[in-house]
């Protein structure tokens, strides 16, 4: 199996076939939002391929050079359970750059609609090498846990920077302080859930 960058059509394919019925509307971009930052460079849509078919997907949204959010991981249903997930983050090292830590937000157990499911993502992750930053996320109503690849630790404060700019330099000023809390202040009372509007 190799990681390749997915053509626009199997952006499209896969978004249907995996990203649709795995992920809930205030987690899911719509596939416009993907497919206008492909084109604008600021996204890279890896896909696990097995030969011609895609067994897996692990999109990633660039932040400043040496910088990246894993924003979509998710393997197919016929190959869940069956290494493909720990397959893309192994293959994913190598092919970002040396060195960049990838940040990634994964449901918060405690407001998930499925706990156990969300429990089992963190487990997951853990069990790959990410480390655990000290703070959460909450973006668009949904609340996250904050994780990372990296080689080695890096303090909170650079974490929550870079995870900032990320948002910051693709929506406005009005859109970031309505939608985004980074990091998540448990007193400041929950958002309501709305769809991804990245428009």
């Amino acid at each position: 199996m190799e990681l390749k960058l997915a053509s626009p059509d199997q952006v499209a394919m896969v978004y249907a076939r995996d990203l649709k019925p795995s992920f809930p509307p205030s987690e899911l971009k719509p596939l416009a939002n993907i497919q206008a930052m492909c084109r604008e460079g600021c996204y890279r849509p890896w896909c696990l391929f097995d030969g011609e078919e895609i067994a897996g997907e692990c999109f990633v949204w660039l932040g400043r050079p040496g910088w990246a959010l894993l924003d979509y991981l998710c393997v197919t249903e016929n190959r869940r359970n069956s290494g493909a997930g720990a397959r893309m983050l192994e293959l994913l090292r190598l092919a970002e750059p040396e060195g960049t830590v990838i940040l990634v937000e994964s449901e918060a157990p405690v407001h998930a609609p499925d706990p156990a499911m969300a429990e089992r993502r963190l487990e997951f992750y853990a069990r790959n090498g990410l480390r655990t930053a000290g703070y959460d996320t909450d973006v668009f109503g949904a609340h996250y846990k904050t994780l990372y690849l990296s080689a080695e630790p890096v303090p909170d404060n650079r974490l929550m920077e870079e995870n900032r700019f990320i948002y910051q330099k693709h929506f406005s000023k009005e859109k970031y302080d309505r939608y985004v809390r980074i990091p998540r202040d448990p007193e400041a009372g929950a958002v309501s859930q709305v769809p991804w509007n990245g428009d």
